[in-house]
């Protein structure tokens, strides 16, 4: 996820992705995501595992910024909120 500016990137694991996202456009989040604003679906997966989510998790939480625009770019060039094709 990210704020309106793509600026601030924000990586999470979720077992209900629609619930989450609604919870972070509507100020229900962490804290981190309040003070940045965080409320654009950018880019996302699905798995059935939460095992191998977590640990895809920190994979892309632990690479670099470049590592994450290109995961967003492959799926969603035009960086739109992806929130209204999950719902």
């Amino acid at each position: 996820m990210t704020n309106s500016h793509n600026t601030v990137l924000y990586t999470g694991v979720s077992n209900n992705l629609a619930r989450r996202v609604y919870e972070h456009k509507n100020g229900l989040g962490g804290s981190f995501t309040k003070n940045y604003n965080i409320h654009k679906l950018v880019y996302y997966e699905v798995g059935d595992n939460i095992h191998s989510a977590i640990a895809t998790e920190k994979q892309i939480k632990g690479g670099s910024r470049q590592k994450k625009l290109n995961l967003i770019n492959s799926m969603n060039p035009e960086w739109k909120d992806l929130y209204d094709d999950i719902i």
